[in-house]
């Protein structure tokens, strides 16, 4: 077992700034889908995973902007966004299919390409489609891309006829 043995016999002091983590920046960058409204987020780490979802994002429509060094960034996602994550933006991140919630819960559908494989073995993201097919949400598999599937809430589950998950006006509804 590797160990980390630290000597000198002085006290530590001083200040270290901590960045924010990459498992809770994705989730949060995924929720800017929810709103026209625009959303502002600080300490978000300079990663590549982060740096994948922006442009996943941008690929939707989404306008980003980064502010200063220290990880702070502001999106606006326009009701004229495009509810798809195209195979070539998802496949080298799993976290992709964290927008598929959003968009179906703002837009009542979404396309969005599965993930390719993962370095560190098999993880399936099987949990995110159970859990939306929970919620009424139907999965569709297009036969010209096995890797693309569309999904889409049901008008009577949760939202009225052109409405979201809230009850408000879907756009474009």
């Amino acid at each position: 077992m590797d160990k980390l043995r630290i000597t000198g016999g002085r006290p530590l002091n001083g200040e270290v700034t901590i960045s924010g983590a990459k498992n809770a920046a994705l989730p949060e960058l995924c929720a800017t889908l929810l709103t026209a409204e625009p959303v502002t987020l600080t300490n978000v780490p300079r990663l590549r995973d982060v740096a994948t979802m922006r442009l996943l994002l941008d690929n939707m429509g989404v306008q980003s902007e980064t502010h200063g060094e220290r990880g702070g960034m502001s999106f606006r996602a326009p009701d004229s966004l495009k509810p798809e994550a195209p195979y070539e933006l998802v496949k080298t991140m799993r976290a992709s299919v964290l927008v598929l919630g959003p968009l179906l819960a703002r837009f009542g559908h979404a396309k969005v390409s599965l993930p390719g494989g993962c370095a560190i073995g098999s993880r399936p993201v099987d949990q995110h489609i159970k859990g939306l097919q929970a919620m009424g949400a139907e999965m569709h598999r297009h036969r010209h891309d096995h890797r693309n599937r569309h999904r889409k809430l049901p008008h009577g589950r949760g939202a009225g006829r052109g409405r979201n998950l809230a009850g408000e006006r879907r756009p474009g509804a």
